[in-house]
């Protein structure tokens, strides 16, 4: 079973950062010495595996699934399950058994929080994730793109309608800012995420800013410590650990 705070991280389309904002909050909490469970429960777009450069599968114990660990992080993704990254072809019924059997029959431990790559749009796993972990709170994803914003505020409706409570908006790829330069260049627009948190009478947690990978690493994804963006999802993990800990009092 699943313990500590669920936090759904989502968008209302692809493309946008989602499992990379997804993989490194969940890195920056552990950072905290806090105890984190990333789940990509992006079922046809896994991508969790990849970035985090993992091949092998999980074991078993006494029928249930040890997750596997990196990062300081235990992860669980769809893409351990099938081989040679083969497509998953399945209709809605067999999505909400995969929500159930990720949350039921993989041995989590003790948590504080567990992250939740969701897939984007406001699809089947969406709603069996309302209906399976009803306590779940959800981070939405935007780039500055003011039609990004459109698109992602049909994610927060639904949140909304299903009674979870929105922790705030990520703005993801807000600006690049050359190094050792004060200039910030808004290649995708502005405001979006403003404009979407205005509309969801929500919070924007952080502007991520855009900035290179570092390819010759084997998780090109993955922000090293003491970079630009680590700073920044330092100060995210922050801001989601400070308004949880005031929601529960």
């Amino acid at each position: 079973m699943l313990s500590g705070e669920v936090i759904a991280v989502t968008s209302g389309k692809g493309g946008v950062g989602k499992s990379t904002v997804s993989v490194n909050l969940a890195i920056a909490l552990a950072r905290k010495g806090l105890d984190v469970a990333l789940i990509d429960l992006d079922i046809y777009g896994f991508s969790v595996p990849k970035m985090m450069n993992l091949s092998n599968r999980p074991k078993t114990f006494n029928g249930r699934i040890i997750p596997i660990e990196s990062h300081g992080v235990k992860v669980m993704s769809m893409g351990f399950l099938v081989k040679d990254n083969d497509p998953v072809v399945w209709r809605g019924p067999m999505l909400g058994k995969m929500v159930e059997h990720f949350k039921n029959d993989v041995t989590w431990g003790k948590l504080d929080y567990c992250i939740i790559d969701m897939p984007p749009g406001t699809g089947d796993v969406a709603l069996d994730l309302h209906h399976h972990i009803p306590q779940s709170k959800e981070i939405i994803v935007t780039t500055p793109h003011q039609t990004a914003s459109l698109v992602a505020e049909r994610a927060g409706k639904m949140t909304i309608k299903a009674n979870h409570d929105i922790l705030g908006i990520v703005e993801n790829m807000s600006y690049f800012q050359p190094k050792d330069q004060s200039e910030k260049y808004y290649i995708f627009g502005k405001d979006g995420g403003d404009l979407l948190a205005d509309t969801l009478n929500s919070d924007v947690l952080a502007r991520l800013p855009i900035e290179e990978p570092n390819e010759s690493s084997q998780t090109p994804s993955i922000y090293a410590e003491n970079t630009n963006l680590c700073h920044h999802y330092d100060h995210l993990a922050t801001r989601v650990d400070e308004k949880i800990a005031h929601k529960a009092h």
